[in-house]
């Protein structure tokens, strides 16, 4: 119960910050148009994936496919991302989570809902029956004030006409920060550091997180759900794979 009061505070009160936006762009500090949402729509363009990107390393393709040569042999989790963190807008994306600044979330949003569509359209992935963000311990909730990965999924699955599960996957250690880390402190710091629903009430479901870069979190949970049977993708906001798989 108190945690739904919480959930019901944090969906109300934080509005106010997503409709407080700059009025010139956050990249190249020109006007924007009226009704723009934090950057202009150049810099946005610029910004974005221009080129359909495997959704298992995230290279960049040159043929319309859901993986990579590599990727198609080991079928790893699928990822659905609206940028590359290192384009332009991942300072930005990482400005949600560590400094409150949201005005990047609604256009970023709305990207990502339409790079899922246009996933399915090409039949890479199955739409979920539920929308589940990667959740916060609540120690890191109650300091934080807010979940950046509640606060998308919440748009995104709006979008998508889909509905939204904040419950069902829980963070039961409060670790300490995954950035700095190498992959193995990554996998030692998340082990059973998250607990799943039993039974759980969906056969798939799209995992939100703000940002996926060696992917250590969501593989954590993935694997969690593996063992009864719940087939899991990734949406993300931005995804920090490696420099030269942009090449």
């Amino acid at each position: 119960m108190k945690q739904s009061r919480i959930w019901s505070w944090l969906q109300k009160g934080w509005q106010w910050l997503i409709t407080g936006l700059p009025n010139s762009c956050l990249m190249c500090h020109q006007q924007v148009e009226r009704g723009a949402q934090g950057v202009c729509q150049q810099c946005f363009t610029a910004s974005i994936y221009q080129a359909d990107t495997c959704l298992g390393c995230g290279k960049v393709l040159q043929i319309r496919a859901k993986y990579c040569a590599a990727c198609q042999v080991i079928q790893p989790l699928s990822v659905v991302a609206a940028c590359r963190y290192y384009d332009g807008l991942g300072v930005w994306v990482a400005a949600i989570k560590y400094h409150t600044q949201l005005a990047i979330l609604p256009a970023l949003s709305a990207e990502l809902s339409q790079r899922i569509l246009y996933a399915n359209e090409q039949d890479w992935i199955r739409m979920p029956q539920v929308v589940v963000p990667v959740p916060l311990h609540p120690n890191r909730l109650r300091q934080r004030g807010f979940n950046q990965a509640f606060l998308i999924a919440q748009r995104v699955a709006k979008a998508l006409e889909l509905p939204i599960d904040h419950t069902c996957i829980k963070r039961i250690l409060d670790t300490p920060a995954q950035a700095g880390l190498s992959g193995k402190q990554r996998r030692a710091n998340l082990a059973n550091a998250f607990s799943v629903a039993q039974p759980f009430a969906y056969q798939r479901i799209a995992l939100v997180d703000d940002v996926v870069t060696t992917g250590t979190t969501v593989h954590a949970i993935a694997g969690l759900l593996a063992k009864q049977g719940v087939h899991v993708q990734v949406w993300c906001l931005a995804r920090a794979e490696a420099p030269k798989l942009s090449d």
